[in-house]
């Protein structure tokens, strides 16, 4: 409890690093009014990306809610009006992006490297998508996690210092189950057993080129990446 208020916690949720076999975890312990979204919401766009929703929804459903997940970027914590104790999960940024264009291949009958091209699935959730979720302000957000920004230095030193010192604790996808067991032990929490969610199926051939591309296309991100890898390895230590 702080203040009167009970404990509460924001997973800031980036796409394609296993949030929603965590989200499904997180119900195990808290319950399924206690995780949002919930039932109503699980399932819509605005559910998951729509700040002014999940802001909305907080206030209605504030006694029930202890913690908040979705693709909503770090900053809306500032808008839910109580304190949250905020954690995450990271991902190779090759991997996640690669991962994220095969998730869009099994709905959309078109090569990796052409999805990757459309300018409105780049902007939105794959340019830099962990340093944007982790360093936007209230004041630069215009449409959630898929605002566009023109990235610059700042933005991943503002993306580090926000790992560093606004989230409590955070886990790599590769170390999903270590992560949860970290959880459980930090906070008493039971999340029961692994989960496996979203997986892709199917083959698709990945030229070394649209690798090459992605990573620098997305250089902050993986300066991000290796950041929280050395960052996780110091705090083990």
């Amino acid at each position: 409890m702080t203040g009167g208020e009970p404990a509460r916690y924001f997973f800031c949720h980036l796409q394609k690093t296993g949030g929603t076999a965590m989200f499904q975890r997180l119900r195990e312990h808290f319950g399924r009014d206690g995780v949002y979204p919930q039932p109503d919401d699980q399932f819509t766009i605005e559910g998951v990306l729509d700040v002014d929703h999940v802001v909305r929804r907080f206030a209605e459903e504030r006694d029930r809610i202890r913690v908040v997940t979705g693709h909503f970027p770090l900053c809306t914590v500032d808008l839910l009006g109580v304190p949250f104790t905020c954690f995450t999960v990271l991902r190779d940024p090759v991997e996640r992006t690669l991962s994220f264009l095969r998730h869009q291949a099994r709905t959309i009958d078109a090569p990796l490297a052409e999805i990757y091209e459309d300018p409105m699935r780049f902007d939105a959730l794959i340019h830099n998508h962990m340093v944007k979720m982790l360093s936007l302000t209230a004041d630069e957000m215009t449409h959630g996690a898929v605002t566009k920004v023109d990235f610059g230095p700042e933005h991943l030193e503002r993306a580090r210092r926000n790992l560093r010192e606004r989230i409590e604790v955070f886990g790599l996808q590769e170390n999903l189950d270590e992560f949860c067991e970290e959880l459980e032990r930090r906070y008493g929490w039971d999340l029961g057993d692994p989960r496996f969610a979203n997986r892709n199926f199917g083959e698709y051939e990945v030229d070394a080129s649209l690798r090459r591309r992605i990573a620098d296309d997305n250089a902050l991100d993986v300066e991000l990446y290796e950041f929280a890898r050395a960052l996780r390895a110091e705090r083990r230590r």
